[in-house]
């Protein structure tokens, strides 16, 4: 298994990171641990979690998966083994994160204790890579490219940066990452560890597979030049690429047949493309999922690709796919396809 640079940090992560949101709602915690042993049996080294997992959010689920996690780093013994990311919640309406009932924000005293429970539940006394999972300034989220501007209350960045910064001194976390954001939030990070000499971000956690690559459009360059490499999310785009919903169709046990809430693939564009992707791994005698993800796997601005699986089966295709070659013929004709179809899901 391929490993890359964490940021500037000196840790080195597989190229492929074990995503862990399914725990807790898809999967028992017997099936979470069996999927821990697989990933280590295959040399990954990278877990990334939330607070918020079990998917999709919920007051009952909440922390679950963080629970399984520290019930296997109990059992097995081998928290040195694994570079592991967790991650805060930003501003929300709901009001079971916090204790007392109130609504998420990124300041101080939220962090303080989204951290102390974070670790009671991974049964650990550090987080290797600790992010922020959305912005707390007003933004319109999972809805598309373009930039809305909206007003309202908002924690500075430099609050949450220097929150984070008293944990790192603390050896609660380590390293310091964001999650759905956008350049300007990135940079306003990166200033501010400069000028307040405030721990340095090491990553971003974005949406990015053959549907949505609008992380290209200007994220990429602060990859290499700032040394943020991306925490690819979804790269299956929901299991869309993977070419079971083909024709409407609801797998037992698949997110969209169990929850729904997968409309951004669902578009007239988004699913000629999706369509488009997956014949074209078929022609070239490759597994849907496999070629997708290796696509990812292969972008230099990418630091690890977090894969996501209900059964072994599944993850064992998707540990395979580092195995596989793409063609330069395979990767002009994925380029024809985005030519045709841009972004159609972002």
């Amino acid at each position: 298994m391929e490993t890359r640079a964490l940021g500037r940090t000196g840790l080195q992560v597989s190229v492929i990171c074990l995503g862990t949101m399914t725990w807790g709602e898809q999967n028992t915690e017997q099936e979470g641990h069996a999927q821990m042993d697989m990933a280590l049996d295959r040399d990954v080294n990278f877990f990334d979690t939330a607070e918020l997992y079990a998917i999709p959010p919920k007051q009952e689920t909440y922390g679950r998966t963080e629970e399984i996690i520290g019930s296997w780093f109990a059992t097995r013994k081998n928290r040195n083994k694994v570079i592991l990311a967790s991650k805060v919640v930003g501003r929300s309406q709901n009001t079971w994160y916090r204790e007392g009932g109130k609504k998420a924000e990124l300041s101080r005293e939220q962090i303080f204790e989204a951290v102390e429970g974070s670790l009671r539940r991974l049964q650990t006394d550090y987080i290797d890579l600790y992010q922020v999972h959305w912005p707390d300034r007003p933004l319109q989220l999972f809805q598309g490219h373009e930039y809305l501007h909206m007003e309202g209350p908002a924690i500075p960045i430099e609050e949450t940066l220097s929150a984070l910064g008293e944990l790192v001194k603390q050896g609660k976390i380590r390293h310091v990452g964001v999650s759905n954001e956008t350049a300007w939030g990135t940079m306003k990070y990166l200033q501010a560890s400069k000028t307040q000499e405030l721990p340095r971000i090491a990553s971003i956690q974005n949406a990015y597979n053959l549907v949505n690559r609008v992380y290209e459009v200007d994220l990429s360059e602060i990859a290499y030049r700032e040394d943020v490499g991306l925490l690819a999310y979804s790269p299956l785009a929901q299991g869309y690429l993977t070419g079971k919903y083909e024709d409407g169709a609801e797998p037992e046990g698949a997110r969209r047949t169990l929850f729904g809430r997968m409309g951004r693939y669902e578009s007239p564009q988004g699913i000629a493309a999706i369509s488009a992707y997956v014949g074209l791994a078929r022609k070239h005698g490759l597994d849907p999922t496999q070629m997708a993800l290796q696509f990812v796997n292969t972008r230099p601005f990418v630091t690890s690709n977090i894969i996501g699986a209900t059964s072994l089966e599944q993850l064992e295709t998707n540990l395979d796919s580092v195995t596989i070659t793409l063609s330069d013929e395979l990767m002009e004709e994925i380029e024809q396809i985005q030519r045709t179809y841009t972004n159609p899901s972002p």
